[in-house]
């Protein structure tokens, strides 16, 4: 049988039995499109963390206060709270450090914010003016602290704050009360919204001194330091620990971090998930082939007649057996590509529902999914194919 009249012969069978073949490819199409979605949905949340990662800043290395292994959890979890000490002298040591570029010591708390008779809780970060370089903060209005006024009370003021104390827009040079002390407005943030759950938005930052004395405490939350190149981070990262552990009477109370390192940690975890979130919608194109399987065998009992028929004009067994071979091919192709149509559109709107999302599936994923669903469909229909063309012929006409 040529292949032509092979594939006109097993569409007409398929279109014979609409409700069926339908229910089929509808499977099959459910399979592949999952396997799109939940494939661009991980590696959207990969990247999206990976670009956030990024967005804080590049040759960055983190101090914290308290080993890994021994703060029982990470160490300088709690806001505003230190497990070990880490001080503004132990962050003005290793600023001295040849591979340091700059460096930004950080304390992090809540505090009560008031003016223009108005009153709300807002989140305050202590530090130094290098914070803006180190993070790639921007301001809309105003100035951060000069060196020279680092002790001065003056606070900057985030977006979302400015806007709700001042809607005028005439915060500059403003007095406001934080917590026990009044502070003036020299800087209004640009608006950068939420970053790895951190609203910059809604935040007030103050002079470093100025925050220790309102948190009460003389310990570090973080200290956040830049390299003067990329290449010298792992040199810079073992210089720190050991400045510190000097400082620090030979005792290894601190953990520091290369953000690279981080980064790449994060890169493998999220994609170690998107595979595995992959392998568990490709199950359902395995159930899709198994109903491929079941639903042709059903064919093979109820076309019993046909097959005889075609046997006793003398069809050799093989045309038969490819006859079979040809519907599983029909189904599962139509059915992987109708998956494929429904994937990329569920992509489509998962990115239009989440814009910060880049859910885009990767290229692998898209011919994944459509190479195994039609391989599932292909040796689903290898037994109902082998069973019609052992058919006796005179037995299946005998049940016509």
């Amino acid at each position: 049988m040529k292949l032509r009249d092979l594939l006109h012969f097993s569409l007409r069978t398929i279109t014979s039995y609409p409700a069926r073949s339908f229910l089929i490819m509808l499977a099959m199409a459910l399979g592949v499109a999952a396997v799109i979605i939940l494939t661009a949905l991980g590696d959207g949340a990969r990247q999206y963390v990976v670009n956030e990662f990024s967005s804080i800043g590049t040759n960055l290395i983190i101090v914290l206060p308290g080993r890994a292994e021994t703060a029982g959890s990470f160490p300088g979890a709690v806001m505003g709270q230190t497990p070990r000490d880490l001080t503004l002298e132990d962050a003005h040591w290793v600023g001295r450090l040849p591979q340091v570029r700059r460096y930004a010591p950080l304390n992090v708390g809540v505090a009560e914010l008031s003016a223009t008779g108005k009153l709300r809780e807002v989140t305050l970060m202590g530090t130094t003016a290098e914070i803006f370089p180190i993070r790639h903060m921007k301001l809309a209005q105003g100035r951060f602290l000069s060196h020279s006024g680092e002790n001065s009370a003056q606070i900057v003021l985030g977006a979302k704050i400015a806007q709700e104390f001042f809607p005028d827009g005439n915060a500059l040079g403003q007095r406001v009360r934080l917590g026990d002390r009044r502070f003036l407005v020299t800087g209004i943030m640009a608006v950068q919204g939420e970053s790895m759950g951190f609203n910059s938005d809604e935040l007030v930052i103050i002079p470093i001194q100025h925050a220790q004395t309102l948190l009460n405490t003389t310990s570090l939350f973080r200290l956040l330091i830049e390299t003067r190149h990329h290449n010298e981070i792992e040199n810079a990262k073992e210089a720190i620990h050991q400045a510190l552990i000097r400082r620090h009477d030979g005792e290894d109370d601190v953990t520091v971090i290369a953000h690279d390192a981080v980064l790449a940690t994060f890169d493998r975890i999220l994609r170690a998930l998107t595979l595995g979130v992959a392998g568990i919608a490709v199950i359902s194109l395995a159930v899709a082939g198994i109903l491929v399987m079941n639903v042709m065998l059903v064919s093979v009992s109820q076309r019993t007649a046909e097959i005889g028929l075609l046997k006793a004009i003398g069809t050799p067994a093989s045309a038969i057996r490819h006859i079979f071979l040809a519907e599983a091919v029909w189904l599962s192709v139509t059915g992987a590509f109708a998956g494929f149509v429904l994937g990329q559109a569920g992509s489509w709107l998962l990115r239009l529902a989440y814009p910060l999302l880049p859910a885009w599936p990767p290229l692998w994923a898209n011919f994944a999914g459509i190479a195994v669903a039609v391989l599932a469909g292909v040796l689903a229909g290898l037994l109902p194919a082998i069973r019609a063309a052992k058919l006796d012929p005179v037995m299946a006409l005998s049940k016509r």
